[in-house]
């Protein structure tokens, strides 16, 4: 039977997709654009739902009404509509670092089906999962089935992320637009802190950045740099930019020489078109992009991430916003640790200054009982906000808090130090 005909035969609705789903099967979906949503929507009136579980990550769509009974929906990074389920206490979170997200799945899972958008299968029978390589394509061989919603908008990537028909237990077709990243605009804030964090980086780097009006920021200031390597978790639609700019060669890079590589994307139309059958992008499973070993090998590795506040000792809160979980830890851990080892790594996190119209600094004395500390104290590097960049690393407590309240905002500062004094971090 030639790939066409297998094609055929595994063909169905999303209905008959789906019944393959026996009580007690965990349930894994891609991150973001790769996210299956017809065929969860399917799972809503799907009767054979028993002590089930969904795993997904960070969903641009409203999380499917099941009965907990059935099925448990657990996210490992909260987009809008999880962390408002999660405040409801009708998802859970699985606390994790993406890199290890696939280690976790492999041993934490019962009889995992895999269900993910692809782009329409080649000649050669192979889909690509596209956007996305993250835990899923790891997941592959382990998977008890492996349910396909094909997608002609879904671009087709080289990498680590095919999957052949002959390992597919039921394919439907959904050709609709994939979800695109919302637009941002740049501040004046974003703005300086792109300038400051643009000097620590130099001609001949390799560089992880993120999706945001700061990292938007700091890629307007990097187009007059050279011999850049992109080596990241996500392609955020700025990058194209400096490719047109002639900033990227991704010469440097260990992980695929002469490519960009990556385990997601999302943004707009743009990027991926940008993305689709270019051979300068290569995708990776999570567990290599984020493993921090090899990270560690990286030299001249700057990784650029964002934090929500930061205390005098250096721990560094970038999950939990006012009391409301928000997010996860994501990758950040793993590229912070990674260039931590690094030779001549640098570790950047970024923040402005204050929130609510500078009513509340986001450099705080000490983090509230119950926050999460996303990035530790002891690997914890440079802090930038709008009012510079503080390096922590090397540092006594004493020095931190000193350089740390040297770029707070000003009409904090006095109220920080009279804090330091009191806890006997300033005399």
């Amino acid at each position: 039977m030639n790939v066409q005909q297998q094609y055929e035969e595994k063909r169905c609705s999303a209905e008959e997709a789906i019944s393959c789903i026996q009580p007690g099967d965990d349930i894994i979906t891609p991150i973001l654009a790769g996210e299956p949503y017809k065929l969860m929507k399917q799972l809503e009136s799907y009767d054979k739902l028993s002590g089930n579980r969904l795993i997904q990550m960070f969903s641009t769509r409203d999380v499917i009404d099941v009965d907990r009974e059935k099925l448990q929906i657990v996210s490992t990074f909260m987009g809008n509509s999880e962390r408002k389920a999660f405040k409801e206490g009708k998802i859970d979170l699985l606390p994790n670092h993406f890199s290890d997200t696939p280690k976790l799945m492999k041993d934490f899972t019962t009889n995992p089906v895999v269900m993910a958008v692809v782009s329409p299968m080649d000649e050669e029978g192979y889909f690509s999962l596209g956007t996305n390589c993250d835990y899923v394509a790891t997941m592959i061989p382990y998977a008890k089935d492996i349910i396909l919603e094909v997608n002609e908008h879904m671009p087709r990537t080289y990498g680590e992320n095919k999957i052949h028909i002959s390992n597919v237990s039921a394919l439907m077709e959904n050709h609709q637009p994939i979800p695109a990243a919302p637009s941002v605009r740049e501040s004046e804030k974003d703005r300086i802190i792109g300038e400051y964090v643009a000097d620590l980086i130099h001609d001949g780097d390799t560089i992880q950045i993120g999706f945001g009006s700061i990292p938007n920021a700091i890629i307007d200031q990097l187009k007059s740099h050279r011999n850049l390597t992109v080596h990241t978790e996500m392609i955020p639609e700025k990058i194209i930019d400096l490719y047109e700019a002639g900033a990227i060669t991704n010469e440097n890079n260990p992980f695929k020489k002469g490519k960009m590589t990556a385990t997601f994307a999302f943004g707009s139309q743009r990027l991926y078109d940008f993305i689709h059958e270019n051979e300068d992008v290569y995708m990776l499973p999570v567990d290599q992009t984020n493993h921090i070993l090899k990270l560690a090998s990286v030299k001249n590795l700057v990784t650029v991430n964002a934090a929500v506040e930061i205390d005098f000792l250096g721990q560094v809160n970038s999950e939990m916003i006012g009391g409301t979980y928000w997010s996860s830890s994501g990758g950040q851990a793993d590229f912070q640790i990674a260039s931590r080892i690094a030779e001549n790594g640098r570790g950047v996190l970024c923040m402005h200054s204050t929130v609510k119209n500078d009513t509340i600094s986001k450099i705080v004395p000490m983090l509230q009982a119950g926050t999460p500390v996303t990035t530790s104290k002891n690997d914890v590097d440079y802090i930038v906000t709008e009012y510079g960049i503080a390096r922590l690393r090397g540092k006594g407590v004493q020095e931190r808090t000193k350089e740390l309240i040297r770029i707070a905002h000003p009409k904090f500062r006095e109220e920080l130090e009279n804090a330091a004094k009191s806890m006997g971090y300033l005399a």
